[in-house]
């Protein structure tokens, strides 16, 4: 049985704050203050032998890690600095000509993966927004060819029908590009078993590895003839011989850039260890009573829950709405209460594998004091950054 206090003290952050803040920024583990001196020790002893002794593998052994974590085999996943990146390096695969040009997304994945796409249009390709995953599936036909999906929306924290998208777009003959940054760690994900072209994601939320490592699988059989154009020396198929013309390395490594980055990858580890330790299915038991707990504690207290009800649909953020949750996220931050809001929706709030119970009945106490004393006028017209 999985025991939240087992972990606390692996997560300074906690000593001093009721942390519900992971599907923005997971808290850092103490590791990964050793991993970072790891790091530097390694740079200072070793310096430029330190490449050959690992530095310019860990993209591929770092991502290694990540496949045990999404149901990928080895091999199939590489690690890069953010997810932008790596969705540019999946669309640089593709031209827009000719009838198939179509891309189609629904209209809540999060706003960088968004404005990544609306700038293809001037590369010829047609975009399409849909107002939710069941559109998406009406939506695409013979003429679409590229799906980029969230399994979990960020507002909302709703688990998409990842299943029948996959299912219409291959019968299409379209790919799925599935972003999975606000479900793994939280959510079990298995790229394999789904069948999805490409998935990606980062290490700043649920797997508490920080900022500068994002990951990008690729289904085994596409990354051998696929042909990206944003590439560097690291998907050159012999990088240190130095030859003037590109031949792509074999299977995902093809899919790497320019020289990585190393320190946020010793960084992350950290906090994959720790997801692999405690295990994704025990994480999402745990994440599925106590947004249920949460869900229930705001209910009574009168506040509407914006997320859904239905568990099955439900990731591992728990959104309620509150009168003016901007003023109120304010005052719970001054009470050392980390969580944050999204316009049109309120507060997330997102407990994670350390989070217990009291943690949330104490939460609720303060959000419904906050509301009915009035305490978040002093914040009135407060925005949240991050």
């Amino acid at each position: 049985m999985h025991e939240p206090g087992a972990y606390r003290d692996r997560f300074p952050i906690l000593a001093e704050t009721t942390y519900l803040i992971s599907h923005s920024l997971g808290p850092m583990p103490r590791a990964a203050r050793d991993r970072l001196a790891e790091y530097a020790d390694t740079w200072a002893s070793r310096g430029v032998r330190a490449w050959a002794e690992g530095w310019w593998e860990m993209p591929l052994t770092v991502g290694d890690q990540i496949a045990r974590l999404i149901g990928a085999p080895p091999g199939s996943t590489v690690m890069h600095q953010n997810v932008t990146i790596a969705e540019a390096i999946v669309l640089s695969c593709f031209r827009f000509e000719g009838p198939r040009r179509r891309i189609v997304y629904e209209e809540a994945n999060f706003p960088s993966v968004r404005y990544l796409y609306q700038a293809q249009a001037d590369r010829g390709a047609e975009i399409i927004v849909c107002p939710d995953d069941a559109s998406i599936v009406d939506a695409i036909d013979e003429r679409t060819l590229l799906v980029p999906i969230s399994h979990v929306l960020f507002r909302t924290a709703e688990i998409q029908d990842v299943e029948a998208i996959v299912r219409r777009a291959h019968e299409a003959g379209a790919y799925v590009v599935l972003d999975a940054y606000q479900s793994v760690g939280t959510v079990p994900l298995d790229v394999a078993a789904l069948g999805v072209d490409f998935a990606l994601g980062g290490s700043v939320k649920w797997l508490c590895g920080g900022p500068g490592a994002a990951w990008l699988y690729v289904r085994p059989d596409l990354a051998e003839r696929l042909e990206p154009t944003l590439v560097g020396w690291q998907a050159h198929a012999r990088p240190f011989a130095f030859e003037p013309e590109l031949e792509y390395a074999d299977g995902a490594g093809r899919f790497l850039t320019g020289t990585p980055n190393v320190p946020a990858l010793y960084a992350a580890t950290a906090g994959y260890d720790l997801v692999e330790e405690v295990g994704v299915e025990a994480i999402r038991a745990h994440s599925l009573h106590q947004t249920e707990l949460l869900a229930g504690l705001l209910e009574r207290s009168g506040f509407d829950v914006m997320s859904p009800r239905d568990p099955q649909r439900r990731g591992g953020t728990l959104v309620v709405h509150t009168p003016e949750f901007g003023a109120v996220h304010k005052e719970l931050g001054e009470r050392e209460i980390i969580c944050d809001t999204r316009p049109g929706v309120g507060l997330r709030l997102g407990p994670h594998f350390f989070t217990t119970d009291d943690e949330l009945a104490f939460t609720v106490d303060q959000i419904t004091e906050i509301v009915e004393t009035g305490a978040y006028e002093a914040h009135l017209g407060a925005a949240t950054r991050f």
